[in-house]
This record gives C-alpha cells, sequence and structure tokens, in this order.
C-alpha cells in the first residue's frame, strides 16, 4: 500500500493512451502499439505493430504548435485503421457487405493497398461530416437570422459557438443510445481505468482496474469538446479585427484558423494533463470530464481483461520511459 501512495504522491503520468474499439481496445504506447480483439469465440486476438509517427521522418513536425494537427491527423488515421480491424471479427451476420467502391478498389488495387486506400476515403468522409456538422452548419443557420447578418460580430460568432456545443452535445447523446456504442463507451471506461491503474503503480488484475475512475483527465474525446469551447473564443477574437458578414467567407476563415485552433488545444490539453493536480487544470478541465458521462460506461470484467492485455503489450521494459 506504501508503494502506492508514493505513486501518486509522485504525480506519475504514462503517455500511454487508447481508444476504444468494436469488442476491443487499441493501446498506443512509445515505439509501439497494441490492438486486443474479444473475437466471437469469447478468446482475445493480439496484433502489436511499430508505432510510425510523422515526426520520426521529419521531426519538425513534432514541434509545439505543429504537432498538434499532424498527431490529430495520424491518430485519426490509426484509430480507423484499427476500427476496420476490429470490425472483421464481427459475426458474419452482423458484417456489412462490402460496397460496389470497395470491390472495385480491391480489385484493381488489390488488398493491401484497397485497405490503405478506403481508410483514407472514410477519414476524409469523416472530417468532411465533423467540419459540415460543427463548423459549417451553425454558421449557415446563424447567417440565416436577418438582424445579425450586418455588425453584431461578436454576439454573431457566441451564437455561432453555441449552437455547435448544442449540436456536438445532441450528437453525442444520440450516439450514446445506440446498442453498439453503449459497448464501445464500456471498453472506453475500460481503457481509462486501466491506465488509472497503472499510473498509481498498482498490480494490473481485474480487481485493481475496477475499483479506479473511469474519468481520465487526458481524454481524447475530450479533446474534441475543448477544440469547439477554444474556437469560440479564438473567433471572437478574430472578429474582433476582421470583419466577415458573408456566411461562406466566415465558413472560409473558420476552417483557415481550424488548424491553429486544434494546434492550441493540443498544447493546453498536454499542459492540463502534467499539472491536473491545480485548480485551474480542474477547472479547465471539467467540462471534459463532465463529456465523459456520455463517452465512457463502467465496463464488464471481459472488457477490464482486453484492455489490461492491450495495455501490458505497450508497457515499455525500461522503467519510466512513457512517463509524460
Amino acid at each position: 500500500m506504501a508503494k502506492n501512495t508514493k505513486k501518486e504522491s509522485c504525480g506519475f503520468k504514462t503517455s500511454i493512451g487508447g481508444q476504444a474499439l468494436i469488442e476491443g481496445i487499441l493501446m498506443k504506447g512509445v515505439d509501439k502499439y497494441s490492438v486486443v480483439i474479444r473475437n466471437p469465440e469469447g478468446e482475445l486476438v493480439t496484433k502489436i505493430e511499430k508505432l510510425k509517427m510523422p515526426k520520426d521522418r521529419h521531426p519538425i513536425l513534432g514541434k509545439p504548435f505543429i504537432r498538434g494537427v499532424v498527431n490529430f491527423v495520424a491518430t485519426m488515421a490509426m484509430g480507423m485503421k484499427a476500427v476496420t480491424y476490429s470490425a472483421k471479427f464481427l459475426p458474419e451476420d452482423e458484417q456489412e457487405e462490402p460496397s460496389k467502391l470497395d470491390l472495385w478498389i480491391e480489385k484493381k488495387l488489390g488488398s493491401e493497398k484497397a485497405e490503405k486506400v478506403i481508410i483514407g476515403i472514410a477519414l476524409v468522409l469523416g472530417l468532411a461530416l465533423a467540419l459540415g456538422l460543427f463548423i459549417f452548419l451553425p454558421t449557415f443557420l446563424v447567417g440565416l437570422i436577418g438582424p445579425l447578418r450586418h455588425g453584431h460580430d461578436g454576439l454573431r460568432t457566441l451564437l455561432e459557438g453555441v449552437l455547435k456545443l448544442v449540436i456536438f452535445l445532441g450528437y453525442m447523446a444520440a450516439v450514446s443510445r445506440m446498442k453498439e456504442m453503449k459497448r464501445m463507451w464500456g471498453y472506453h471506461g475500460a481503457e481509462h481505468k486501466s491506465i488509472y491503474c497503472y499510473e498509481h503503480g498498482k498490480e494490473l488484475t481485474v480487481d485493481n482496474v475496477r475499483t479506479e475512475s473511469r474519468f481520465h483527465p487526458r481524454c481524447g474525446t475530450s479533446f474534441l469538446l475543448v477544440v469547439i469551447i477554444l474556437s469560440i473564443f479564438v473567433f471572437i477574437v478574430v472578429n474582433a479585427f476582421l470583419h466577415v458578414d458573408n456566411v461562406f467567407l466566415r465558413m472560409l476563415v473558420k476552417l483557415l484558423l481550424l488548424p491553429l485552433v486544434v494546434s492550441i488545444t493540443y498544447e493546453l490539453n498536454g499542459w492540463l494533463g502534467r499539472h491536473d493536480d491545480l485548480t485551474i487544470s480542474r477547472i479547465l478541465s471539467w467540462p471534459g470530464r463532465m463529456l465523459q458521462h456520455l463517452t465512457t460506461q463502467e465496463p464488464d470484467d471481459g472488457m477490464m481483461e482486453v484492455a489490461i492485455t492491450a495495455l501490458k503489450l505497450v508497457i515499455p521494459e525500461q522503467k519510466g520511459l512513457d512517463e509524460w
């Protein structure tokens, strides 16, 4: 018990992070990542791959205020690949039939290259959907309010931001009602609890993981909420100097500013994660923690077993190498 208390007092924080998959979990370590899936027979299927990040080839991409956007896109691509892999283990009657486009791409490029292309297309479509819902739609709807079309830049931007938040939270609430997503949120909770257990210096067992909180301050889903909240303030500041009334020009300005917002959010989240014992950090991370009431569920023992297996596979042999 003394050992655990010392670990907590030292404030050990790991850089290891994860993502919930379909009946599985992805864990990203320092130099490798693991994917652990529970197949229909109840067995655990594990896969480990060397972690290849853009900064490894181009060090400048790892610099502050550049790495945010780069890592965000790279992590999304990795996650999309892992989700596609996990879907292969669904029972045959639950698997979606490949579309004609998928079959055509596979015929032309072969299965390996086709998978990369299909994942790339899915990534682009996912980004387009996010931009459409959370940037373009709020800007368009508020632009329909006649009195706000000219002047009132601050109020207009604030209303766009509030509407953006409403759409985002409504979307998350609606998705959370889906049976399949509740399972994924359970795996999300298992990921958080297992990482907390590791950070607290406890042995990684189901009994120990079960006692941990499912609300973690360094949650990737919370990152999206912070992006939305921070974008409101950034756009208000920009509008104080750049007055744009045209709806479509406003959309363009927001699109061009998005990389800046993502970069600032990445650095802010990193600081909050490293100083989550400070009062200001707890205040700023509070919205993200509240969001986790939607995006995490208490996991069952099987989910925690998957999370523990995935985490153990990426813990570095050299102690402290993953310390954040």
